[in-house]
């Protein structure tokens, strides 16, 4: 079994890992999930609606955030329970109504401009007027916790709008819709985001191109939200200024979580659990020497291994979000998610991978173990 480094020190070598288990998608396997979205691009024959209706998931990074930005690979899982929803239809004015904000579409806030990129290059490609409609949000996935509520909100308007018009829009063609909200939501946005809430199955990702990760048998994961708000822009900013003053340390880093991404698609491709947990417990030790873990996140981290977890990190952007942990079944799964409740969790989901077969693919669910207390 491997250890991983402690907190303030990097793991140093790296040992020989075999080819890593992945291939790329092939034409017309990563369709939107929702049945509002077809396999093929244009007009749908006499389709009419008065309102268009578009849905899209969440997601967790299962490895590989920060160490992306410098071009090493990471995975995403998706989580098809959490889901943001949007419902469209024309009208005389421009009016939303969202948990975040409701009101006339020109007085909106600067929160909200990613919704509103997403309506207006959408509405522009559809030919849709996109200033005189009403757009209803609604969004089980909690907001600014690294699960991908911006991206899959944007989606779901992006398919709101395809809907209203009776066009059915290809993965690219959806993907380039989504990406320009999230440039707006993040600045320069990987585009990992706008892949991964539109995906069914875990992508691998690497310089902005996706490919399928082979899962074997079934996995288990925890999830828990430490209840505080992560800082995407913080973080990223701190490793980069990190970066600058030990450039050797930090880019053997990556190059470490880069080997530790690889190992673990080359673990879902094998079937093994275990194997998943020893790489992202030191995956959240060089993450906690990068400076983006917090407190919160480690306390989570302490309990769910203390409780069965084969292993657990942090997942997303760090200094607050959420902890997501591997289980051996969804029997220990809430053991471990009342251990992680007890020292400060606010939330907790369980998501099972199932095995696929790169033709017919199974989506992963969700269950949700625990409300806000």
């Amino acid at each position: 079994m491997r250890h991983s480094a402690p907190h303030g020190e990097p793991t140093g070598k790296t040992p020989q890992r075999p080819e890593p288990v992945f291939e790329p998608p092939r034409p017309g396997r990563d369709r939107f999930a929702d049945p509002l979205s077809g396999a093929a691009t244009g007009k749908v024959s006499g389709h009419q609606v008065e309102t268009g209706l578009g849905s899209a998931h969440g997601k967790a990074i299962l490895l590989g955030e920060h160490s992306v930005v410098y071009g090493a690979p990471a995975i995403v899982l998706p989580l098809l329970d959490l889901q943001a929803t949007a419902s469209i239809r024309r009208a005389r004015r421009g009016f939303i109504t969202s948990d975040l904000y409701t009101g006339p579409l020109a007085a909106a806030p600067k929160h909200m401009d990613p919704v509103l990129t997403a309506l207006r290059v959408s509405a522009e490609q559809l030919d849709v007027r996109g200033d005189r409609v009403e757009l209803t949000l609604r969004s089980t996935i909690p907001f600014e916790r690294g699960l991908g509520s911006s991206a899959a909100t944007s989606a779901a308007v992006v398919r709101a709008v395809a809907n209203l018009a009776g066009v059915r829009l290809d993965a690219a063609q959806a993907h380039a819709l989504v990406q320009e909200a999230e440039h707006v939501a993040h600045g320069t946005s990987s585009g990992l985001d706008a892949h991964a809430v539109q995906s069914m199955t875990p992508l691998r990702f690497q310089q902005g191109k996706p490919t399928t990760v082979k899962v074997a048998d079934k996995f288990t994961f925890v999830i828990a939200d430490t209840g505080t708000s992560g800082s995407t822009a913080a973080a990223v900013d701190g490793v980069a200024m990190l970066r600058d003053i030990q450039p050797r340390v930090v880019d053997r880093v990556v190059e470490d979580l880069a080997n530790l991404t690889d190992d673990v698609v080359y673990a879902l491709g094998l079937g093994d659990p275990i194997r998943v947990g020893q790489s992202m417990h030191e995956a959240h030790s060089l993450l906690a020497y990068l400076g983006v873990s917090s407190p919160a996140l480690d306390a989570v981290v302490a309990a769910a291994l203390e409780a069965g977890a084969y292993g657990a990190k942090l997942t997303g952007s760090g200094l607050g979000g959420c902890v997501l942990a591997v289980v051996p079944d969804q029997e220990q799964a809430g053991d471990v998610a009342a251990a992680m409740t007890a020292v400060g969790a606010t939330r907790t989901w369980t998501t099972t991978l199932v095995p696929n077969d790169f033709d017919l693919m199974t989506a992963p669910t969700a269950r949700v173990h625990k409300e806000d207390r």
